[in-house]
């Protein structure tokens, strides 16, 4: 497989604020990448360079053969965006938005009628394509957009957090079309979330941002496995003095506290737990609450950033200064 999206050095500052730092990756054709990190990480500020929405500060990006900065047109020709925020024109019917896209990608109509119905159909809104989107739920709202981006064919499609703010059944939904995509149309998709389980389950391949900064770059299997061993986590009474007595434990890898829980790295988990409990009972501490897990993505996610998701925190001072900056530049 050849390259779909070459980031190099790729930098992003708002102001004194570097919103995206130096960052460097490369996404496969044919692929699914997920853009993993929470509120106010970069991702957004990213897809947005990729998609020429927003001129880098410093590096570049290669996207099907386009340079973002030498060649923005060539990108956006060969590409699709379904943005965060919804973009279809609510007094239109989803019929009306298709065609409305279809135009100004200059596409013959007769063609475009053909895409529309053929797109419409496998985000099953057929039934509703000659409603007003201001009728639509969120989740056919999304569905629609999805639509829409893919009306010029694209080689790549870029989403920015697809299945934000929608029930779970419907985010399974969106995946599906996504999916899809890949396995019928060899389409690269690069898409960006902070839905842990999102990645997990759909991502041929993940990189974690948080702050600005690329932290990991791999298959989720091979992301589980950087970190090794198992979890022990565990609710003590007297946390800082369990670390202290836990951390020279044979089989015992790392201790750390976590959101009020010790969370513990063991090279085997079930021969390690019984030395554990022994271990602070002996001391007089009382243990309340005990688990072993292999790792997940939230143990990876804790591995390199030091804490949990920031889930929903609603971290929008890169959004804040991101639209600043689109403002001065449209004035």
């Amino acid at each position: 497989m050849g390259e779909a999206i070459k980031a190099i050095n790729l930098t992003k500052a708002f102001g004194k604020l570097v919103a995206v730092d130096h960052i460097n990756f490369e996404v496969r054709e044919e692929e699914i990448f997920g853009f993993l990190g929470p509120n106010g990480a970069g991702k957004s500020t990213t897809i947005k360079m990729l998609t020429t929405v927003l001129k880098p500060t410093e590096g570049t990006a290669i996207v099907n053969g386009y340079d973002i900065i030498k060649d923005p047109a060539g990108v956006r020709r060969s590409i699709g965006v379904v943005p965060q925020e919804f973009t279809a024109d609510e007094d239109l019917t989803g019929w009306e938005n298709m065609m409305m896209m279809a135009g100004l990608y200059g596409i013959n109509k007769d063609v475009a009628k053909e895409r529309a119905k053929e797109l419409l159909d496998m985000v099953e809104l057929t039934q509703a394509m000659n409603r007003k989107v201001e009728t639509y739920s969120g989740g056919m709202r999304r569905r629609l957009e999805i639509a829409m981006s893919l009306i010029s064919r694209p080689k790549i499609l870029f989403l920015d957090e697809p299945t934000l703010g929608l029930d779970a059944q419907t985010r399974n939904a969106i995946w599906n079309y996504i999916m899809k995509l890949k396995r019928e149309y060899g389409m690269t998709i690069f898409v960006t979330t902070h839905y842990l389980e999102e990645a997990d389950l759909y991502a041929d391949r993940i990189a974690i941002i948080d702050h600005g900064k690329i932290l990991a770059i791999g298959s989720p299997k091979e992301l589980k496995e950087s970190i090794g061993g198992d979890v022990v986590t565990l609710t003590t009474s007297n946390d800082d003095e369990a670390m202290k007595l836990l951390q020279n434990l044979d089989g015992v890898l790392d201790v750390k506290k976590v959101d009020g829980m010790l969370r513990i790295k063991a090279k085997n988990g079930e021969e390690t737990a019984p030395q554990i409990l022994e271990r602070l009972i002996k001391n007089g501490l009382k243990v309340s609450r005990m688990s072993i897990t292999k790792p997940t993505m939230d143990e990876v996610y804790m591995e390199y950033t030091g804490r949990k998701m920031r889930d929903e925190e609603g971290d929008s001072r890169e959004a804040f200064l991101m639209r600043r900056t689109l403002r001065r530049a449209r004035g």
